[in-house]
């Protein structure tokens, strides 16, 4: 799992590496150079305009420029201002090219490389800067962001200024939550991570494939996972949360019912029976389809077993203190998110971060840009999913994903990592034309990738 670093940590990062041996001077060469080769690789030698700012940002740039040139490539620099620190000042000095001032008069080149502002922006950009990035990009074949695209603030993945759309975005030692948040995750393209010698940990990380428990060769259908979902007014959404838990592999599910539900898989078991203390039970559902019915949800809060708490679920709970002790996974949207937790400051991950602290329950915080938090600290940003994810059903889907990997025996936190990435590749097998009963049938395949 990549690891995700914020501006500080980032820094923090290289002053380790620095305090090592590593000159700033070295990691600055590292990273130009492989955003050279990143550039040369995805776009070929094709004639090419680097904007460098004043910062190390402009010297990664200027960097860049040169081992461009050392491949025949025709480059050169359009710089907004002179360098500042003494890193871009040696990078510059060792760039031999033509440099021009951004000015109006700059054209542009079927590549174009933006290194004009890192990950320490905080502020708009400068009128006159904006007007040139924004046309030079528009008119280039190619553009390629060095490290975030320039008037990103690379810690919430807020737009600064506006932001062209980039083909590609090379990220320097570790990717940044600007990469996996909106609305800079749909600025930066292709996203490449390119190594530059510095050590990356922290407790933020990129969501990769899970890595599930083996089946026991031995075991039997309660041992590998029983599933127990409470259905409420719209069964549907209950049968297609059972169905998804059934299809990513729980070994049992059983919903409780009070009339048969329609459509439901011959596997899944549908008994009258609320049998929320049952000890063999995995995971317990609860949520999906469930309407203005409360006492599901008091019944659900009644049991010991681990519980996913989605939908409505999650608009009953009333106080989040409620969720403590519950060994709960709740799953809420945006309008669900603000209904429990009310306003909470900071970017999307830090009121993630806070609502699990707040409630004890592991968060997964859905959207286009769905992150999983835990009350210890950890967060876990899922790679880019289909857009066509958007539809009704599939964060049903979701829930019951989730409940299946909880009932398997994952942890809470490791069970929503890794129902949400399971979620995101059945949507690509799926199609862009699925609705969510189709979600749930490209389940197998999407375990097929582990």
């Amino acid at each position: 799992m990549r690891p995700l670093l914020t501006a500080e940590q980032m820094r923090a990062a290289e002053q380790r590496a620095i305090d090592a041996g590593t000159s700033v001077e070295e990691l600055m060469e590292r990273a130009g150079a492989a955003l050279a080769e990143a550039a040369f690789t995805f776009a070929g030698p094709r004639p090419t305009l680097i904007l460098c700012g004043p910062g190390n940002n402009g010297g990664d740039g200027y960097v860049a420029a040169r081992h461009l040139a050392e491949r025949g490539v025709p480059v050169r620099v359009a710089a907004s201002s002179e360098p500042a620190s003494d890193a871009a000042k040696w990078a510059r000095s060792r760039w031999t090219g033509p440099t021009e001032p951004l000015s109006g008069e700059v054209t542009t080149a079927p590549l174009l490389i933006d290194a004009l502002f890192g990950t320490g922006l905080k502020r708009e950009l400068e009128g006159f800067v904006l007007q040139r990035l924004l046309r030079l990009t528009a008119e280039a074949q190619v553009a390629v962001a060095c490290d975030v695209p320039s008037g990103i603030d690379s810690d919430t993945g807020a737009e600064l200024s506006q932001v062209p759309s980039f083909d590609m975005t090379v990220a320097f030692g570790a990717l940044k939550p600007a990469h996996r948040l909106a609305p800079a995750m749909h600025k930066c393209g292709r996203l490449v991570l390119a190594g530059i010698g510095v050590e990356a940990d922290g407790a933020w990380h990129e969501i990769g494939p899970p890595l599930l428990p083996p089946l026991d060769a031995a075991g039997h259908k309660f041992s590998r996972g029983l599933v127990h979902a409470l259905a409420g007014k719209m069964p549907g959404a209950i049968a297609l949360a059972a169905t998804a838990a059934a299809r990513a592999g729980a070994g049992y599910v059983r919903v409780s019912t009070s009339r048969p539900i329609d459509g439901l898989p011959t596997a899944v078991v549908q008994t009258d029976k609320a049998e929320v203390n049952d000890a063999r039970i995995g995971c317990l559902l609860v949520g999906p389809g469930m309407g203005d019915i409360p006492q599901l949800l008091t019944l659900a809060l009644t049991s010991h077993a681990p519980k996913v708490i989605d939908a409505d679920g999650i608009n009953h709970v009333g106080e989040p203190d409620r969720l403590r002790g519950q060994d709960a996974v709740i799953t809420p949207h945006a309008d669900e998110f603000a209904r429990l937790f009310g306003s909470t400051p900071g970017s999307k991950a830090e009121q993630a971060l806070e609502a699990a602290r707040r409630s004890g329950a592991v968060v997964v915080y859905k959207g286009p840009d769905t992150l999983v938090a835990a009350p210890d600290g950890r967060v876990g940003f899922a790679p880019p999913a289909p857009a066509w994810l958007a539809s009704a059903g599939t964060g049903d889907v979701l829930a019951g994903i989730i409940a299946t990997m909880r009932a398997r025996g994952l942890p809470g936190f490791e069970a929503a990592c890794a129902g949400v990435w399971l979620h995101g590749r059945a949507a690509e097998i799926a199609g862009a034309h699925m609705i969510a009963d189709d979600l749930a049938d490209a389940m197998p395949a999407a375990l097929d990738l582990l």
